[in-house]
Formats: structure tokens, C-alpha cells, sequence
């Protein structure tokens, strides 16, 4: 297995994840698959053009620049320990212990909402395929829903290999379907309103807490690409694909995302927008493209790509959980790995459980719409958290590195740096503007975490004395092969690559 020789020391023996699974294509994947370019503009389209009107094209985009200096951050960090918990890992070995677990617990939390607001479309959805009378009953689209997450928990528990499988169908299909309306858009005639440059400017923001807003449901579009963060124990030469995949993932995403929420400015008009429902506006928007069938398309399209993602989440927060266990900073069980498909069944069978429990919770919440809104919002919180400690971790663990090159200095300190100023800029700029729900849901699910934080600090866990994560001291340690001498034997010909 992959790993830096000082994350290997702190790790109990035993079995672990099944390495060398995953290919850089696989990976690519993933990250595409993580950040669920359907879902994500059939479930969040309205509530961001709500919230900022014509600057949708422009959240989207002055929230990409930030977030590619968290990519870049994520792509750093892995170089230097390969760790299926990612953030939680290195923050808590650059930052503080106590910060890195509750990274790991945004992620958790974040990821635990979104079982019940991805669940909830994907329910809807095929039910506005087979029975579009029952399709606006949230109970039923919970049950069905509920279908979906259950099945994509046996295919996670199935392995890695398994996973990725069904990936490369469901994404295949979503992107191909993607393309095409983008291609329909670019000849539609029946244009709404004229495309105008300004989408792309700030004249459209009601002011700076208006754009945090606007940002705070940007992020939640791009969340998900770090998926390959929590794979890298089971990817090859992982301490490069990881990151590339990340980066190239984040670039095909946010040229969807702008293609598609342009197209929405174009041809829908504002009226219709207000009108639709969080799932309905790609509907919407097919039906007015290609009236009759493109409709229909893009609910398959959005369907597949909420089950997609309900996979990758699944993924990352069960490798978070199974760190978490395997460094005695939650449940010892949570570590354990099945003897047969090398996954974390307890951990994954303890995600099922919980998520379940929300299933039943969530039909007593309103309808869908208002779910996703308060839950959107309030992932974005968790997300704008871990991304942001996990900026700040790359800058701290390259720091005597930064001034060795320009390149040094831009891609491992100012730009994950800035991104990470973002983040937090953008956390705590959105609270007056979040309703009380949503913030109960956003802090309450983080200060959850002291609870077991303190728990387990008490207890001795070997995590809250962690070795120091310098990448001046990995590279220094690094034999002829570019890997920590320890690690040789099960590194192979791998390099400890620092040079992105």
C-alpha cells in the first residue's frame, strides 16, 4: 500500500484497503462523477439564480479560481501522504490534531446530508419517468430514493473495481447526453434574452454578502472531486494520479457547469425560472431546446448523475470513517476491511444504517425543494470549512519550499493560500444571510464533532500525537527511487513527485 514512512508508523497492523485498483482514466472518473455535473445544475440551478439572478456564469466562475488553488492544495498533500481519510490527515499533521478531525467530520457530516438530498431527486426523478403523478409526493420519492442508496451501498461494499464499473456507464451516459444539449443550445433560435458579458462581471451581485452567497452554492456545485483523495490508498502511482485526475475533473465540470447555466439565462426567462422546482429547471430547459423528448433526456441525464454521485459520496465518507477507525479516533470497528472485497464493510454498513434513519426523518421536513435548499446551503458550510483547512495544510507543509521557484511559490503558497482565504471568507460572510435552519444544520453538524474528539483525545489515540508532515523532510528522506527509504519495499518504482 502507498504511504509516506511516518503516516505508515502510526498505522496498527492489519488488513487494509486493496491497492492498485484504480487506472488515471478510473480516476478521472471519479472526480467527474464526484462533483455530478447533472445533479448538480438540476438540484441547485434555481436556488442559485434565486439567490444572484444573471451572475450564476459569474459565481460559478470567481468560485473555480479559489477552488483550484484547493485542488492544488489536495494535489500537494497527497504527494506527501497518501491517506484514504485525505484532509484529515494532513491537517491534522500540518495544523493541529483537533482541526484535522474536524475536518474529517465536515466531510462526514457534509457527505451524510447529502445521502438524503442526493437520494430524494434521484427518487423523484425516476418517478417522473414512470409514474408522474406520484413524482411531487415526497414519500414516495423517499422510498425510491432510498432504492437507489441501498443498491449504490451494495456496489461500494463490492469494491473498488466494482465501483468504478458502474461509474463508467452512468457518467458515460450523463456526459454524452450533456453534449449534446450544449450543441442543441448552441442552434436553439428561441432565445429568451440575449447573451450579455456582464453574467460574467460582479454588476449583478447584491453587494459582498450577496456574492458569498452566490459563492457558498457555487462550492456545493464543485464538491466531489476530492473523491480521488479518499481512493488514493487504492490507485496507482497514486501520488500523481490522485491530484491530476482532481484537476482534470475540476476543469470538466466547470465548463459544463458555465455552459449549462449561460444556457439557462438564454433560454429560460426569469419568470419560468422562479416557477421551477429545484429538479425541474434542466427539464425545463430540455423541453424548451428539444419540446417532446430533451426533457425526458435530461431527467435521465440528472437521474443517473444523482445515483453516480451518491456512489463517490458513499466512498468518501466510508474511507474517512475507516482512518478515522483505523487511527482509534472513532470506533476501532469502522477500520476493518473485508477479508474478501477489501472495503470497509462496517463502516459502510454504519453510513447505511444512519442514512436510513435520516431517509424516515426527511419525509417529515416539507417537499423536496425545501429540502435541498436548506441542505445545499448547509453542506456548503461544511464544505467552505475542510476546503479552506486544507488550503492552509499545504501552504504549512511546503513552507520551505515556497521561495525555491516562482512555480513554488505560486502553486504551493499563494494560490492554495488565496484559496483557502476564500473559503473562510466565504463561511462566515454567508451566516447572516442563511436562515436558521440552515445554520443550525451547518454549525450544530460541525460542534457535533467535539464530542468524539474529545472522547478519543482522553483515550490516547496515537492521531492526537501525530509526526509532523513537512514535504522539505519527505523529499530530503527520499532514496534514488523518489520514496521514503522505509517504504521501498511496497512502494515499488513510485516517485515522490513535487514538481505540480
Amino acid at each position: 500500500m502507498r504511504r509516506s514512512s511516518s503516516s505508515a508508523s502510526r498505522r496498527p497492523p492489519g488488513r487494509g484497503l486493496q491497492p492498485n485498483v484504480l487506472g488515471t482514466f478510473d480516476t478521472v472518473v471519479m472526480a467527474v462523477a464526484g462533483s455530478a455535473p447533472a445533479y448538480s445544475l438540476a438540484a441547485t440551478t434555481a436556488l442559485l439564480v434565486g439567490t444572484v439572478g444573471f451572475a450564476a456564469p459569474a459565481a460559478l466562475l470567481y468560485c473555480a479560481i479559489p477552488m483550484l488553488g484547493i485542488v492544488l492544495a489536495f494535489s500537494r498533500l497527497g504527494r506527501i501522504d497518501v491517506n484514504a481519510g485525505a484532509s484529515y490527515s494532513w491537517v491534522g499533521r500540518t495544523l493541529h490534531p483537533a482541526l484535522g478531525f474536524l475536518s474529517g467530520w465536515a466531510l462526514i457530516v457534509a457527505a451524510t446530508i447529502f445521502m438524503v438530498a442526493g437520494s430524494l431527486p434521484a427518487g423523484q426523478l425516476t418517478l417522473a419517468l414512470v409514474a408522474p403523478g406520484l413524482a411531487a409526493d415526497t414519500a414516495v420519492a423517499t422510498a425510491v430514493g432510498a432504492g437507489w442508496f441501498l443498491m449504490m451501498l451494495l456496489v461500494v461494499l463490492g469494491g473498488a473495481r466494482l465501483t468504478v464499473r458502474a461509474q463508467l456507464l452512468m457518467t458515460g451516459v450523463e456526459l454524452l447526453i450533456l453534449l449534446l444539449f450544449i450543441a442543441g443550445v448552441v442552434v436553439h433560435r428561441g432565445a429568451a434574452t440575449a447573451f450579455d458579458w456582464s453574467w460574467l462581471g460582479f454588476g449583478h451581485f447584491d453587494g459582498a454578502s450577496g456574492f458569498a452567497s452566490g459563492a457558498l452554492i457555487a462550492a456545493f456545485y464543485y464538491w466531489g472531486w476530492d473523491v480521488t483523495s479518499n481512493l488514493s490508498e487504492e490507485t496507482r502511482d497514486s501520488r500523481r494520479t490522485a491530484g491530476f485526475a482532481a484537476l482534470v475533473g475540476i476543469g470538466v465540470v466547470f465548463l459544463l457547469f458555465e455552459a449549462f447555466t449561460i444556457a439557462v439565462n438564454v433560454v429560460l426567462s426569469a419568470e419560468r425560472i422562479g416557477a421551477a422546482g429545484g429538479a425541474n429547471v434542466l427539464a425545463l430547459l430540455g423541453d424548451a431546446v428539444w419540446p417532446g423528448v430533451g426533457g425526458k433526456l435530461l431527467i435521465v441525464a440528472v437521474m443517473l448523475s444523482s445515483i453516480a454521485t451518491l456512489e463517490t459520496t458513499l466512498i468518501q465518507v466510508t474511507r474517512s470513517l475507516f482512518a478515522m477507525g483505523r487511527d482509534r479516533t472513532m470506533p476501532a470497528a469502522l477500520g476493518a476491511v473485508h477479508r474478501r472485497w477489501n472495503t470497509p464493510h462496517v463502516a459502510i454498513g454504519t453510513v447505511g444504517a444512519v442514512a436510513l434513519v435520516l431517509f424516515v426523518a426527511a419525509t417529515a421536513l416539507g417537499s423536496v425543494g425545501d429540502i435541498l435548499d436548506s441542505a445545499v446551503n448547509a453542506m456548503g458550510l461544511q464544505i467552505a470549512f475542510y476546503y479552506g483547512l486544507a488550503g492552509l495544510a499545504a501552504v504549512v507543509a511546503y513552507r520551505r519550499l515556497l521561495l525555491r521557484s516562482p512555480r513554488d511559490f505560486l502553486l504551493g503558497g499563494a494560490w492554495p493560500l488565496a484559496g483557502a482565504a476564500f473559503m473562510f471568507w466565504m463561511f462566515f460572510e454567508s451566516l447572516g444571510g442563511l436562515s436558521a435552519t440552515t445554520v443550525v444544520i451547518g454549525l450544530g453538524g460541525l460542534g457535533a464533532g467535539v464530542v468524539p474528539l474529545l472522547w478519543y483525545w482522553r483515550k490516547g489515540s496515537s492521531y492526537y500525537r501525530p509526526a509532523r508532515l513537512d514535504a522539505a523532510g519527505a523529499i530530503a528522506a527520499a532514496g534514488p527511487y523518489g520514496v521514503p527509504r522505509q517504504d521501498r519495499h511496497a512502494e515499488g518504482n513510485e516517485t515522490l513527485a513535487t514538481d505540480f
